[in-house]
């Protein structure tokens, strides 16, 4: 049975990269536990307008898992998330305590610069994708389905490379800001079947230094990023696309 709670929410204003941004406060009442995080800041909105304040922006979009636009640093974690495996909109309000303060930050790297309070320009990712991760070799007509066998195992852990969601989880979660769980989920994911194959060299130099260009630091193997994907991506994929870069560098 659903009971209502007190929170604080104490959330970040910030308008646009180069101004200085500051916490404000909110208080909460009477929230229903099973409200979704997301619907409670709607329902925090609509205070702040009806007080004639300036609504809180935060990103957001299909709220079911799948987009990871609902990028948000709650109470110090990526998603906020007490367990493995869940968005942002994932998170509901039976998570927290009566009476608890909660803090809401944006995703900070400089790879990821604020637009507005806490929604951030995510467009380096799609700018990575652009550089190599896709393939564009002639094919011709499809192909049947068993004409190129593919061994359960890679085919099975190239879906779960495909399930990266490019909220950038990762990249707030590491003290460098490194995109390597991102780029190597998405270099693993073709680097796995006999398809990508052919522009395997060139696809992770390619979006290795595309990453390097836009600010995003280098990986240390602390697995920060693994623990917080909503996605649960594995960091063996960056010891993949570390291979797959070497041997490119070596066939150079």
């Amino acid at each position: 049975m659903a009971k209502n709670i007190t929170v604080t929410v104490k959330f970040w204003k910030q308008n646009g990269p180069k101004d200085q941004g500051h916490f404000e406060e909110q208080l909460m009442k009477n929230v229903p536990d099973d409200t979704s995080f997301l619907e409670m800041l709607d329902m925090m909105n609509e205070q702040l307008i009806n007080d004639g304040k300036e609504p809180f922006v935060f990103d957001h979009d299909c709220r079911e898992g799948i987009c990871g636009m609902c990028s948000l640093y709650i109470n110090g974690t990526p998603h906020g998330k007490t367990e493995r495996g869940a968005t942002t909109c994932q998170l509901y309000m039976r998570k927290f305590n009566d009476g608890d303060v909660i803090t809401v930050e944006p995703w900070r790297s400089a790879g990821f610069p604020v637009i507005k309070d806490c929604m951030v320009d995510r467009n380096a990712f799609d700018k990575i994708i652009q550089a190599g991760g896709y393939t564009s070799i002639r094919t011709g007509q499809a192909q049947d389905a068993n004409s190129i066998l593919i061994p359960k195992q890679d085919a099975d852990e190239a879906m779960d490379c495909a399930t990266c969601i490019g909220c950038g989880a990762c990249v707030a979660a590491c003290k460098n800001g490194s995109a390597m769980l991102f780029v190597s989920s998405k270099v693993s994911q073709l680097a796995l079947l006999p398809q990508g194959r052919p522009e395997a060299a060139k696809r992770a130099k390619a979006m290795v230094m595309k990453m390097e260009e836009l600010g995003f630091g280098n990986c240390t193997n602390t697995r920060a990023c693994e623990a917080v994907c909503p996605k649960n991506e594995s960091i063996a994929n960056i010891a993949r696309l570390n291979r797959e870069f070497i041997k490119a560098k070596l066939a150079d």
